[in-house]
């Protein structure tokens, strides 16, 4: 699974690509698979986005989680302050395995 990621030029926030914008929630990511490199350019040539890139997720039940952990906390906040989360409610926040 593949889904894309980068950061709001107007906030900075971490953003994950729908399918036709952008979401703060990487449970609302959808899977790429081949098209991201199209998805990547026109994106990059909007201008909302810096730097969008494409990463591996696995499918999970609350949605994608990306498979590396600089990905992972990228999604949810820090590691060692499970409420500074951005979904502190996520039973699976504090559960990864590095």
């Amino acid at each position: 699974m593949k889904i894309l990621t980068g950061n709001d030029l107007k906030t900075g926030d971490v953003v994950w690509w729908t399918g036709g914008d952008w979401s703060r929630h990487v449970e609302d990511a959808i899977d790429v698979g081949d098209t991201f490199e199209a998805i990547l350019q026109a994106e990059e040539a909007s201008r909302r986005v810096n730097v969008p890139y494409a990463i591996d997720a696995e499918q999970t039940e609350e949605g994608p989680r990306p498979a590396h952990i600089k990905e992972r906390v990228r999604a949810l906040g820090p590691t060692v302050r499970p409420d500074l989360t951005l979904k502190p409610a996520d039973p699976e926040a504090g559960n990864w395995v590095i």
